[in-house]
């Protein structure tokens, strides 16, 4: 018995999507790791930029459900854009609020930069392969 999915097999699976992409878990698991820090700090009572760190950490889980979901599939390329924008916008606004700000680095912060770095790999990654799988 074959156990894969295919598009005859499973009713509302095509061929373009009877498969989570590569880069797809990868990048949802980076944006989950990035979007915990940020709302563990907006849980923080003393933090000064609870707001924002919730509604970063929200905009992180909302974009990366488009982006996986099949039906919004024809979305996927501005919603990539628009998740590299974000993070790249979050790494920039972390020079500015974040510890470099304080004259520090902090290892939390770091690490979040880090997963935060992957996650724009990862998105030009996904991009490459989705260009080569085109031709």
């Amino acid at each position: 018995m074959n156990s894969t999915l295919s598009a005859e097999s499973s009713p509302g699976l095509t061929k373009d999507n009877s498969h989570v992409h590569s880069f797809h878990i990868p990048i949802f698991i980076l944006v989950v790791l990035t979007a915990a820090p940020h709302l563990y700090l907006a849980s923080q009572p003393d933090e000064e930029l609870r707001s924002a760190f919730l509604l970063n950490g929200l905009g992180y889980l909302a974009l990366v459900t488009a982006f996986v979901l099949p039906q919004f599939r024809s979305f996927h390329e501005p919603l990539r854009w628009i998740l590299l924008g974000y993070t790249g916008l979050t790494i920039i606004l972390w020079f500015f609020f974040g510890s470099p700000s304080e004259g520090q680095l902090d290892p939390f912060d770091l690490s979040v930069k880090v997963v935060e770095l992957l996650l724009v790999i990862f998105l030009f990654l996904d991009k490459k392969r989705e260009m080569m799988n085109a031709h």
